[in-house]
């Protein structure tokens, strides 16, 4: 797969699925399957046994992955998508509507 055009911590707004709309922080993204966890966004209930951690168990709320293709970065409030230029000799992100430098 190509260079992915979403990182760690950007903000993005889900543009398919049941959580349409939906915006938050990415939490982590996995390369090899093109998913991304996003804070709030697939919240999936787990069944946990009671183990020396959590001494309780029950049930606990996490988020899912979900397909890179399903979200879109925010930029200045609004969905955009992400190209890429050189500055000098660096790669750098680029807001396509914009133009913008993003990192």
């Amino acid at each position: 797969m190509s260079t992915m055009k979403i990182k760690k911590d950007d903000m993005v707004k889900v543009i398919a699925g049941k959580d349409k709309d939906k915006e938050g922080r990415v939490l982590a993204v996995n390369k090899k399957d093109g998913k991304v966890l996003v804070e709030g966004v697939n919240m999936l209930t787990k069944h946990t046994k009671p183990t020396m951690a959590n001494q309780n168990g029950g049930i606990v709320h996490q988020e899912g992955p979900i397909d890179i293709s399903n979200v879109m970065y925010i930029h200045k409030g609004k969905a955009t998508r992400i190209g890429f230029k050189m500055d000098g000799d660096k790669k750098v992100r680029v807001a396509k509507s914009t133009g913008e430098v993003i990192d």
